[in-house]
């Protein structure tokens, strides 16, 4: 029992590292965008825990902003989430909003290129 317990908590934080990894390409996305297009949608990539995903969600940087208020929070598109690890909080065109739990959770919060 020990052992899933162990288990759990490594796929946890890889799914936390690889989801965080993308965060920061969308940091940089983000720094990318000229003043008065705030309002305008911008191709971010999708903050999924698959390496194999390239996809992109197109969001305003104020959604993204949205996102980004809480560490625990990430955008990715319909289908994309880990119900093991992770809550749908949020459904929006085209993507959901999933917050990490327990040890995925917390290793986002270390994980914010933002803290």
């Amino acid at each position: 029992m020990i052992i899933g317990v162990a288990m759990d908590e490594r796929l946890q934080r890889r799914v936390s590292a690889n989801e965080s990894a993308f965060r920061e390409v969308n940091e940089a996305i983000e720094r990318g965008v000229w003043q008065g297009e705030e309002h305008s949608p911008v191709a971010f990539r999708c903050e999924c825990a698959s390496l194999d995903c390239a996809h992109l969600v197109d969001l305003t940087p104020k959604e993204y902003e949205h996102v980004r208020a809480d560490p625990r929070r990430f955008f990715v598109l319909r289908g994309h989430e880990i119900p093991d690890v992770e809550t749908v909080v949020e459904q929006h065109a085209g993507y959901v909003v999933v917050e990490k739990r327990d040890e995925a959770g917390e290793a986002a919060e270390a994980r914010d290129p933002r803290a």
